[in-house]
């Protein structure tokens, strides 16, 4: 992350998010519950994109039991049961969920994002396994944005 500057709204909430996936990886609390806490706790979404993280935190409550599969066939590596840290799942799901339901945002910035998340949150090369998984899913869910980014290049 750029010292320089003040990280962006979105870039917030997308680090509210992984805690709150965290959070509710840990200890499995209704979706509506979760968000509570957060919105009531001014320092969580402090200059956050709150519109932005109720959007995604709505679609990842409603998708996470069809993101899981999706990822755990991307990864070759290593078993999600048990050899995925909290913090790399937490980011995946979210990553995930970005690619699938916001085709508005470029998924090479969705990618970006979840490796500069997991260089600050997780552990050491890390970011190169989320980077793996999610260029497999952007082949995936992402056809024709690469198609037409490959024929820009």
């Amino acid at each position: 992350m750029n010292e320089s500057r003040s990280p962006s709204r979105r870039r917030l909430a997308r680090v509210a998010l992984v805690q709150a996936l965290y959070q509710w990886q840990l200890n499995p609390t209704p979706c509506a519950e979760l968000a509570e806490q957060f919105h009531a706790d001014p320092e969580r979404l402090q200059a956050a994109d709150v519109a932005f993280f109720d959007r995604i935190w709505a679609a990842l409550c409603g998708q996470i039991d069809s993101l899981d599969p999706a990822i755990v066939e991307a990864i070759t590596d290593r078993r999600w049961e048990d050899e995925v840290n909290e913090i790399e799942r937490a980011i995946l799901r979210l990553a995930a969920c970005e690619l699938h339901s916001l085709p508005e945002t470029p998924y090479r910035v969705i990618i970006n994002e979840a490796i500069e998340l997991d260089k600050a949150f997780g552990a050491e090369q890390g970011h190169r396994f989320i980077n793996g998984v999610l260029d497999q899913l952007a082949r995936r869910w992402r056809v024709a944005e690469l198609g037409s980014s490959s024929t820009e290049s």
